[in-house]
């Protein structure tokens, strides 16, 4: 009889004793399909026998791993539940003359929500009624004026009727004037405070009762800044605010139904991070300081803030806004909506983590951004 010799090799691993699991085997000619499958069985079944070792000695690391991937797969699943009935369901949205309030309306109204779209201009209203289908409302209001949010509530009432109003999205807002708290006046605070905190506030109480008719949703546009205070001036105050207010807000509409949602984007190209109204602003604020609080900060210094806030909104902002408005979408139409939604990479990899960390890191982090004043101590 002629025999041939056959080696069998394998990676070795730890507990895995390759030699005493393939030895050397004299195969028949003529047996050798015979003796393969002979071979792979033994391997395969070897194999089963450590994994199963590997497994019952990590036993512990093993069923955390299960129940994250179960946990996580159930969350995945729950995220994609959706309310039906989308064309019975009225929602107003605030500042829809452009950016993320325009985006959504549109969006809405091709799904079939009979979109009641408020804009502070009458070009807004008409320019978003004409993209949009004959369903989509489009009006005036001024989140800043009681009168006004009182006419928008009693037009959105007969229109939706014994339903009550679905949803509510508080998105109407404006950054400037924003820079070092030193430039600011009181007015300076108040104009900002008075549209993306208290006009959110007060749009809010006055619907909530058609809110609670419905078992509705409010959705808040907060901010990563309503998280991390980048910079002074009201609009980050503001976006705090506008968290501590949905945060409360949230807790006592559950037990009536209602569920509230926050939007916390990054930076995003909208007339919010528009640089040259930001410029603009700036160099109004700088033009009115006196000179011994020009000379602390020195010669350079506004030319290099402006600099610096140039190249981190070019760096950072992104032009895809549906990131954030499939976000507001997600808040109304999830039949299980969350709390906060991290809208852009930057929040979600960087600013909110880094909201987290101690607050020195977070100052010497953001000290790296913008420049020190030339008499800094």
């Amino acid at each position: 009889m002629t025999l041939q010799t056959c080696y069998i090799t394998s990676p070795s691993a730890p507990g895995f004793d390759v030699e005493s699991t393939f030895q050397l085997i004299y195969i028949p000619r003529g047996e050798a399909a015979e003796t393969s499958k002979a071979v792979t069985m033994v391997f395969t079944d070897r194999l089963a026998a450590y994994l199963a070792g590997v497994i019952l000695s990590h036993l512990a690391l093993t069923c955390v791993f299960l129940l994250a991937t179960l946990a996580a797969v159930r969350w995945y699943i729950r995220d994609s539940y959706k309310v039906d009935g989308f064309s019975q369901k009225h929602v107003l949205i605030t500042g829809c003359d452009s950016g993320f309030g325009n985006l959504l309306a549109k969006q809405l109204d091709r799904k079939g929500f009979q979109v009641m779209a408020a804009c502070l201009t009458e070009k807004g209203a008409a320019d978003l009624a004409a993209a949009a289908s004959p369903r989509l409302k489009a009006f005036l209001l001024d989140v800043t004026d009681s009168a006004s949010i009182r006419k928008a509530v009693e037009s959105v009432s007969r229109e939706v009727g014994e339903r009550g109003l679905w949803g509510l999205v508080n998105n109407a807002g404006r950054s400037t004037p924003i820079g070092p708290t030193e430039w600011m006046k009181l007015e300076d605070f108040t104009k900002v405070l008075d549209v993306n905190l208290l006009g959110v506030v007060d749009v809010t109480l006055q619907f909530l009762p058609l809110l609670k008719k419905a078992r509705g949703r409010v959705v808040n546009v907060a901010s990563i800044l309503g998280r991390l205070s980048l910079t002074g001036g009201g609009y980050c105050l503001s976006k705090w605010g506008v968290e501590a207010f949905s945060d409360s807000l949230r807790r006592e509409m559950q037990h009536f139904g209602i569920n509230v949602s926050i939007i916390e984007p990054g930076f995003f190209k909208t007339n919010v991070t528009r640089i040259d109204l930001i410029d603009a602003n700036l160099r109004r604020l700088w033009s009115r300081l006196p000179q011994d609080v020009k000379d602390s900060y020195g010669a350079t210094y506004f030319d290099e803030y402006v600099k610096a806030q140039t190249f981190s909104m070019g760096l950072l902002c992104s032009p895809d806004i549906s990131k954030v408005t499939r976000c507001m979408e997600h808040a109304l139409t999830a039949r299980f909506p969350r709390t906060r939604y991290a809208a852009g990479w930057d929040a979600k990899l960087f600013w909110i983590p880094l909201s987290y960390l101690p607050s020195f890191i977070a100052d010497f982090i953001v000290n790296l951004i913008l420049p020190s004043p030339k008499q800094k101590m």
